[in-house]
């Protein structure tokens, strides 16, 4: 896969560092908003991605392509395919536990990925530049060690908390900031677009 300029780091860009409160490695992340498209449980055609905690700054992740998921007839969308990347992408933002936006997504579509697949993604951040996060993952079918799909490159670039306060709708903000779960609270504001 080639990559964009803007997705290369530049050369003095550093090596990611895991936060000391980071999740675990193999600990379950557990969405971090319940209306997410990608994470959240609440969403009745949302992907309803599992993220788990990797070793580094990495995570591995899940997801079954369902029915209202599809594009060409038995066929997963491209557009959920590259929302299953910049979830899993994103993710990565709670292990340095930073927020973060996307900033730039390139996708390649590999191969085809059939409703019912479940696809195996993995994830990892390669170089922080600033508030510049490079990242990029692969989605494989049949297995985590199965044949490519899809995969793609990205850039996250740290935002405040009032980046989702000033642009978000405000009974979702409110509701998000009143929940008494501390973890979800801060959770709800990790990563959007």
């Amino acid at each position: 896969m080639s990559t964009s300029a803007a997705l290369t780091p530049p050369a003095d860009a550093a090596a990611p560092v895991r936060h000391p409160d980071a999740p675990a490695a193999g600990e379950l992340l557990g969405a971090h908003y319940g209306q997410c498209f990608g994470c959240g449980g609440e969403q009745a055609h949302g992907l309803h991605l599992a993220a788990r905690a990797g070793d580094d700054v990495s995570i591995t992740a899940e997801f079954t392509v369902k029915p209202a998921h599809q594009g060409a007839p038995g066929l997963a969308h491209g557009g959920v395919l590259a929302s299953a990347l910049d979830e899993t992408l994103g993710s990565l933002n709670w292990l340095l536990r930073t927020i973060a936006v996307t900033g730039r997504l390139e996708t390649d579509f590999v191969r085809p990925v059939p409703v019912g697949t479940t696809l195996y993604l993995q994830a990892r951040v390669t170089a922080v530049a600033g508030r510049k996060i490079y990242s990029s993952a692969t989605g494989r079918i049949g297995g985590p060690d199965g044949p490519v799909a899809v995969r793609a490159d990205a850039l996250f670039i740290q935002v405040e908390v009032n980046h989702f306060i000033d642009n978000g709708r405000p009974e979702e903000i409110r509701a998000a900031m009143e929940d008494p779960d501390s973890v979800r609270r801060a959770r709800a504001f990790e990563v959007n677009p």
